[in-house]
C-alpha cells in the first residue's frame, strides 16, 4: 500500500466515525451511523481512526446523499477504480493539500493546467472560499503524501493523544507536520502553514498558474478593503485573517508581477484590518523564524522603494498622499513588531516614570488653541500597545532595526510637511513620524530640530504677550552670562533660578555671553559654553564620575559628596544641546542612554559600563564545577568609596550568611547588576533625569529615537572622513575648489595625524565631533581673508567658517594653521 491510500483510508475512518456512512441500518459498532456508536470529538475520532487503521477494521460503504457537504469531492476521489473528471473539480469550494495535489496530479496526466488555473483563480479571488482553505483540521485529515509512513503509526499515534490533551481542538492530528502551527495554540491560527507553503511551493514552479494568483489577488483584494473598512467582516469572523495569512506566504510577491497593481491593493487592504488582527499577524510572524520573517519585511521594503523610484515627489505632490507607499509602511510596521517580539525581549526593568501633577488651570498654549503642538506626555503607538512591547525594550531584535530603514524613501520625505502632519493634523494627515523605524536618524533629525524650533518661536510669541500685558521688557532668550573661570557656579545658579522660578525658559533658544568677551552667541559661543562646563563637570578632581581608563567611559560615582543639584545641571546640558542642535564630547555607556529613555540596567549592560565585573559574574554563570565551595562567594559585596576605602553591602537580607550556589547564582548576579546600575547610583541619576526631562519632557524624542540614536544626536559621530567634508565645502571670496591656496590646504589637512584633525574641527566649527550623518553634512565656508600675510587663519564657529588668507607657500599655510588652531580659546570681535 502507498502512502496516499493509507492516508486516505485513515480520512475515511474518521469520516466514518465522525459522519457515519449514512445508513440509518447500519451494524458496523465503528460508524457513527450505528445505533449503538458513542460519539467521539474530533481529536479522539482521530485516534481512533489510526486504530482502526492498524487492526483493518470494517469501512462502510457511504450512501450517496445529495446534501453532502463539500467532503463528498475527497470520498468520491478516493473511492476504488473511480478517476476524477473535470466536471468533478467544479465542487471545490476550499482548498487543502490533499485536494490541490489531486488536482496537480490530474492536470500532470492530462498535460493542461486549465483545471487547476480555474480552480486557484475561483478560489483565491473569493474571500469566502479563501478565509475557509487550508485549515488545519482539513489538511491534517487529508495528510501530506511525502511524509507518511504505515510503519509509524504508533510513533503518529502517540503524537495525536498528546495534541489531544494539550491543544483541545477539531484537528486530526494522525500526521502533524514539524513547523510553525505547533508554536501556537489553534485558536490563534487555524490555517495550517506548513501544508499552505508546501502547496505554494509547486504551485509557483508553474508560470500559468503565477498569472493566475496574479489576477485572482487583483479581483480579491479591492472588495475585501470594501469589507474591511465598512462591514466590520474581521470582527464578525476573525478567521477572516486567514486570507492574509495565506496570501503573504506567496515567496513571489516581491516579484514585478506583483508589485503593480496586486501587492499595493493586497497592502491597501490589510491596513484595514483593525489593530487587534495586526497584533495577532504581528504574534505569529514573530514564530516563523528569521528567513520567513525577513522575506516578508523584504517584500514591504521592495514595494516602498519600487514605488518611490517610480515615481516623482515634491512640495505639491508629497509622498505622504501616496497610498501605496502609505499601506506599505503600515504594513511593515507589522513585521517590525514580528521582529522585537521574534527577537530578545525585555519588558522588564522599566524605570519608574515620574508624574507631572496636572493644573486645572488653562495654559496660554490653551488659551490660544496651539494644545495639540504642545501635547505633554510621550505617544503611544496602538499596535505597539496592543502587541504589549515597545522598541526600546529590544534587546536584539530577529532582524536589525537598520534593516527596516527605506534610503529611497528617506531621500523623497518633505520633513517640514510630515512634521505639521505629525504634530497637527494625525487624525487626516499619514506621517512618517508614525512609524519612526522606518527613516534614518538624519530624517528624524530633522523632524526633531523642526519640532525645536517651533517651540522656541512660540516661547518668544509668548514671551512677547507677557511683556505688553505686564508692561516688562521682553527677554525672548534663555541668556546666561558667565564668567569663564567660575562657569560651573554661574551657570548652576542661573540655570537652578530658572528651573524654579520660571522652567518654560529652558524651551528658549540658548543665548551665552562670556563676560568680558565681545563674542555674539550665533551657536559658536554656546557650543564652548557647553564643552568647557563638561570639562569641569567631568574632571576627576571633582568626584561626580568616575573614569575608566580601558573603556574611556564615565560612570556616576556612588560614593560623590557633591550635591544633586549638579547632577540635575549634567542633565540640563544634555538636553540642552539636543535642544540647541549641538554635538557634546560626553562619553557615556550605552546604559545610561537607555535609562534615560525608561529601562533600567540589566546584568548585559555591565559589558560596556563595567566590562571586567561583566566577564567575572559570565564565568560565574558558565561555571561547570562546584559553585558553592569552589568561589566561595556571599550576598554580601565589597565596593571602593571616594576616598579608596572598602565598603560592604548586603544584596539581600543577610547577605554575608547567604552563600552563592549553582541554583542561586542568577539571582546573585541580577542583583549585583540592579545595584552597581541603579541602587547604588540611585540619588545621582534621578537627579540628572531631572535635568535633562526638564527640556526634552515634551519632545518627541523618546518616540522617535532608539537608545543609540540619542546617543547620536548629543555624541555626534566618531568617524570623521575629511574626505566627504572636502566635497560639501563651499568657498566665498574668491576661493574656488581650483585655487591653489585650497588645494594646499586640503592636502596639509588630510595629512594631519587624528588629533590633528580633531583641534582644526575643534578651531573651525566649535566641536571635535561631526554632526549626525557625518562630516559630509557639515556645510563648512572657505573664505578668502586677504592675500598673503603672516596673520593666523580665524573662523567664525557659529557659521562654521573658515578665513583664510591666500598663503605663498604650503609650508607657510601648514605653520600657520596648526599654530591657529593649537592656540585657539575665547571669543573676539574682527
Amino acid at each position: 500500500m502507498n502512502r496516499a491510500a493509507a492516508k486516505h483510508l485513515i480520512e475515511r475512518y474518521f469520516r466514518q466515525l465522525t459522519e457515519g456512512c449514512g445508513n440509518g441500518d447500519c451494524t458496523n459498532e465503528f460508524c457513527a451511523s450505528c445505533c449503538n456508536f458513542q460519539p467521539l470529538d474530533n481529536n479522539s475520532a482521530a485516534a481512533k481512526a489510526l486504530e482502526l487503521f492498524k487492526i483493518n477494521a470494517k469501512l462502510c460503504t457511504r450512501h450517496s446523499d445529495p446534501s453532502a457537504n463539500e467532503h463528498t469531492l475527497d470520498s468520491r476521489m478516493g473511492d476504488a477504480g473511480i478517476c476524477p473528471t473535470k466536471e468533478e473539480f467544479s465542487d471545490v469550494h476550499f482548498l487543502t493539500e490533499n485536494n490541490v495535489c489531486t488536482i496537480l496530479h490530474f492536470c500532470e496526466e492530462e498535460g493542461d493546467y486549465s483545471t487547476l488555473i480555474r480552480a486557484i483563480g475561483r478560489i483565491f479571488s473569493n474571500a469566502e472560499a479563501l478565509m475557509k482553505s487550508f485549515r488545519k483540521d482539513e489538511c491534517n485529515a487529508a495528510g501530506n503524501p511525502d511524509s507518511f509512513d504505515p510503519t509509524d503509526v504508533n510513533k503518529h499515534e502517540k503524537q495525536s493523544e498528546q495534541t489531544s490533551e494539550t491543544m483541545g481542538a477539531s484537528s486530526v492530528a494522525a500526521l502533524p507536520d514539524e513547523g510553525v502551527h505547533e508554536m501556537f495554540d489553534p485558536s490563534e491560527v487555524t490555517v495550517d502553514i506548513d501544508a499552505v507553503r508546501r502547496v505554494y511551493d509547486r504551485l509557483l514552479a508553474i508560470d500559468q498558474v503565477e498569472a493566475a494568483l496574479v489576477n485572482a489577488l487583483i479581483y480579491l483584494t479591492p472588495n475585501m478593503e470594501l469589507d474591511l473598512e465598512y462591514l466590520d467582516v474581521y470582527e464578525t469572523n476573525p478567521d477572516y485573517l486567514n486570507i492574509f495569512i495565506i496570501v503573504m506566504e506567496n515567496s513571489n510577491l516581491h516579484s514585478p508581477e506583483y508589485l503593480e497593481v496586486a501587492l499595493p491593493q493586497f497592502c491597501k487592504a490589510m491596513s484595514k484590518l483593525p489593530v487587534t488582527a495586526l497584533a495577532r499577524l504581528s504574534k505569529l510572524w514573530s514564530a516563523y523564524g528569521l528567513s520567513h520573517t525577513r522575506r516578508i519585511m523584504e517584500t514591504f521594503q521592495q514595494l516602498i522603494t519600487f514605488t518611490v523610484v517610480s515615481n516623482e515627489y515634491d512640495g505639491e505632490n508629497l509622498v505622504n498622499d501616496d497610498e501605496t507607499v502609505v499601506a506599505a509602511t503600515q504594513c511593515l510596521k507589522v513585521v517590525f513588531y514580528a521582529s522585537i517580539q521574534g527577537g530578545d525581549v525585555d519588558v522588564e526593568h522599566n524605570e519608574e516614570d515620574e508624574e507631572e501633577s496636572e493644573s486645572d488651570e488653562l495654559s496660554l498654549h490653551e488659551l490660544l488653541g496651539e494644545e495639540r503642538l504642545y501635547k505633554k506626555g510621550p505617544r503611544v503607538d496602538p499596535l505597539e500597545k496592543e502587541v504589549g512591547v515597545r522598541s526600546i525594550d529590544s534587546r536584539r531584535p530577529l532582524i536589525p532595526f537598520e534593516d527596516f530603514i527605506n534610503e529611497s524613501l528617506n531621500e523623497v520625505v518633505e520633513m517640514d510637511k510630515d512634521f505639521t502632519f505629525f504634530k497637527v493634523n494625525a487624525e487626516t494627515k499619514f506621517s512618517f513620524q508614525s512609524c519612526p523605524f522606518i527613516l534614518n536618524v538624519i530624517t528624524k533629525n530633522q523632524g526633531l530640530y523642526y519640532d525645536n524650533r517651533i517651540r522656541m518661536y512660540s516661547e518668544r510669541r509668548l514671551t512677547a504677550l507677557y511683556s505688553m500685558v505686564q508692561g516688562q521688557q521682553p527677554n525672548p532668550y534663555l541668556k546666561l552670562k558667565v564668567r569663564r573661570d567660575h562657569i560651573i557656579d554661574d551657570a548652576l545658579v542661573r540655570l537652578e533660578m530658572i528651573s524654579m522660578e520660571n522652567p518654560s525658559d529652558l524651551k528658549k533658544q540658548l543665548f551665552v555671553e562670556f563676560e568680558g568677551e565681545q563674542g555674539v552667541d550665533e551657536g559658536g559661543v554656546s557650543k564652548e559654553f557647553f564643552q568647557l562646563v563638561l570639562e569641569e563637570i567631568f574632571n576627576p578632581d571633582i568626584g561626580m564620575f568616575t573614569y575608566d581608563d580601558d573603556t574611556k567611559l564615565f560612570w556616576f560615582n556612588s560614593s560623590s559628596l557633591e550635591n544633586e543639584a549638579q547632577y540635575t545641571l549634567v542633565g540640563l546640558v544634555l538636553g540642552l544641546a539636543i535642544y540647541n542642535n549641538c554635538i557634546l564630547d560626553v562619553h557615556f555607556p550605552m546604559v545610561v542612554y537607555r535609562k534615560l529613555m525608561g529601562k533600567k540596567g540589566t546584568y548585559l549592560d555591565l559589558s560596556d559600563s563595567h566590562p571586567v565585573l561583566y566577564q567575572s559574574l559570565k564565568e560565574l554563570l558558565e561555571y561547570t564545577g562546584d559553585v558553592e565551595n569552589d568561589m566561595v562567594l556571599t550576598f554580601q559585596i565589597s565596593h571602593k568609596d571616594l576616598f579608596g576605602n572598602p565598603v560592604l553591602y548586603d544584596l539581600k537580607e543577610q547577605g554575608d550568611q547567604a552563600p552563592v550556589t549553582k541554583e542561586n547564582r542568577q539571582e546573585f548576579v541580577d542583583l549585583y547588576a540592579e545595584y552597581i546600575l541603579n541602587k547604588s547610583v540611585e540619588r545621582q541619576f534621578k537627579a540628572f533625569k531631572k535635568g535633562f526631562l526638564m527640556v526634552t519632557n515634551e519632545s518627541p524624542l523618546k518616540y522617535l529615537f532608539r537608545p543609540e540614536e540619542v546617543e547620536l544626536l548629543i555624541c555626534g559621530s566618531r568617524k570623521l572622513d575629511f574626505e566627504a567634508l572636502e566635497k560639501a565645502t563651499e568657498y566665498d571670496g574668491g576661493y574656488s575648489k581650483d585655487t591653489q591656496v585650497i588645494k594646499d590646504f586640503w592636502e596639509t589637512i588630510h595629512s594631519f595625524g587624528e588629533e590633528q584633525k580633531r583641534l582644526f574641527l575643534q578651531f573651525t566649527t566649535g566641536t571635535d565631533r561631526a554632526p549626525v550623518g557625518g562630516l559630509g553634512k557639515l556645510k563648512m565656508i572657505i573664505a578668502k581673508n586677504g592675500s598673503d600675510t603672516d596673520r593666523l587663519p580665524t573662523s567664525h564657529t557659529c557659521f562654521n567658517a573658515l578665513l583664510l588668507p591666500e598663503y605663498s607657500s604650503k609650508e607657510k599655510l601648514r605653520e600657520r594653521l596648526l599654530k591657529a588652531i593649537t592656540y585657539a580659546k575665547g571669543f573676539g570681535m574682527l
